[in-house]
């Protein structure tokens, strides 16, 4: 997996010694918003790294810690996600902040990176990104990142926005800028 970097970010891929701040991360209800809850044992924290490094492993798209530059500590992550046990076929681009990094355009960066890396060197012939309508600042970022609200579908029981950017428009909007 490699290691994508932007002007203030470093994703980086998780490892075993995530688990502990990444714990503190799944706790926080900020982090967790608009999810099924926080985490409350230490065993979802480590199935959710345990998930990201199989896929590091296998050679498939995964997820990022994010780290701000200058900083030795994560503060959330962005990267694909799969969801075939819901009949979803697209990869998902999804992202968690800590809430003390909101506003600042630190998620918004991330995807972009996580964008470019999944069209240009994992060839994807398509994105989405899942989110509650009420997440508006999640809406934002997916709409910075290019993508369109495609449909609303319902999710894990909930209502849910699906926003989509295929390959050609990515490779359009870069040929536009």
């Amino acid at each position: 997996m490699p290691i994508l970097e932007t002007e203030r970010l470093i994703l980086r891929s998780f490892c075993e010694e995530d688990v502990d701040r990444m714990e503190q991360l799944f706790a926080n209800p900020g982090f967790m918003r608009f999810s099924l809850g926080v985490f409350t044992e230490r065993k979802q924290t480590v199935a959710f790294i345990n998930k990201v490094m199989e896929w590091d492993h296998a050679g498939i798209p995964s997820q990022f810690a994010v780290v701000p530059r200058g900083e030795n500590a994560i503060v959330g992550y962005c990267g694909f996600f799969y969801h075939p046990e819901h009949a979803i076929e697209d990869i998902e681009i999804g992202y968690r902040l800590h809430p003390e990094y909101w506003n600042r355009g630190l998620i918004t960066e991330a995807a972009c990176a996580v964008r470019d890396h999944g069209f240009h060197d994992w060839k994807l012939l398509r994105v989405i990104s899942l989110i509650h309508p009420e997440n508006i600042p999640s809406r934002r970022v997916a709409e910075k990142n290019g993508m369109t609200v495609e449909k609303e579908i319902t999710f894990r029981g909930f209502p849910t926005l699906v926003y989509a950017m295929t390959r050609q428009e990515w490779l359009a909007n870069r040929g536009a800028a």
